[in-house]
């Protein structure tokens, strides 16, 4: 009644809204390739700089346009790189396993790759950066890696080769995840896009 009028008399019909015929995911877009020297993991502050929106009429279709209109178009050659914090271990079991599923071949630095090996996912050892070669840096460089997902540690002792992981990894063009939480989003999407037609969606008219 602030305006002077009612619900109804507004053209509005009082009570829950009705179910929508499409579904939106909106998702953030960062630009970390163009801010050299910025540490790309994610905080509670302010990191994107623009936004996309996948729409669909289901979920999974949506999700996977709103990973593809934030530049994220997997797979190329189902080579991954893995590395988390201990801490962290546990919940990347499943993450690899799914991975694994998908045909994935996983890298993963030899913590990691002990923990997901005794866990029955198959990864293969990589050395750190400051090891000697066959190591992470040439794994990036090759051009052949995917996607990596490195989980640093909580606060601010974060290590010097975490940092530069992802450095490497954004400079030459590889997606970079550096949450649990958006590997599982990504690996739903992943999971469900095989065979699939994407409808054209006119936002114009819905």
């Amino acid at each position: 009644m602030i305006t002077g009028n009612t619900i109804r008399g507004l053209g509005y019909t009082p009570g829950l809204q009705k179910p929508a015929d499409y579904i939106a995911v909106k998702m953030p877009v960062f630009s970390f390739e163009k801010l050299r020297g910025a540490d790309i993991s994610l905080g509670p502050e302010m990191k994107s700089t623009g936004e996309c929106l996948g729409i669909a009429k289901s979920f999974n279709e949506a999700l996977y346009k709103a990973f593809l209109g934030a530049g994220i178009n997997l797979p190329k050659h189902k080579k991954m790189i893995l590395t988390v914090c201990d801490e962290s271990q546990e919940e990347a079991i499943d993450i690899g396993r799914r991975f694994e599923a998908l045909g994935y071949t996983i890298y993963a630095t030899r913590g990691t790759a002990r923990c997901l090996n005794e866990h029955g996912v198959n990864a293969l050892k990589i050395n750190k950066l400051e090891q000697e070669s066959p190591n992470l840096m040439d794994l990036i460089y090759s051009h052949e890696i995917d996607l990596v997902i490195d989980i640093p540690s909580q606060g601010y002792e974060k290590s010097r080769d975490g940092f530069l992981i992802r450095r490497y990894a954004i400079e030459t063009g590889v997606n970079c995840l550096t949450a649990l939480d958006t590997a599982n989003a990504l690996l739903t999407s992943l999971e469900n896009a095989e065979n699939r037609t994407m409808t054209p969606i006119d936002i114009a008219t819905i």
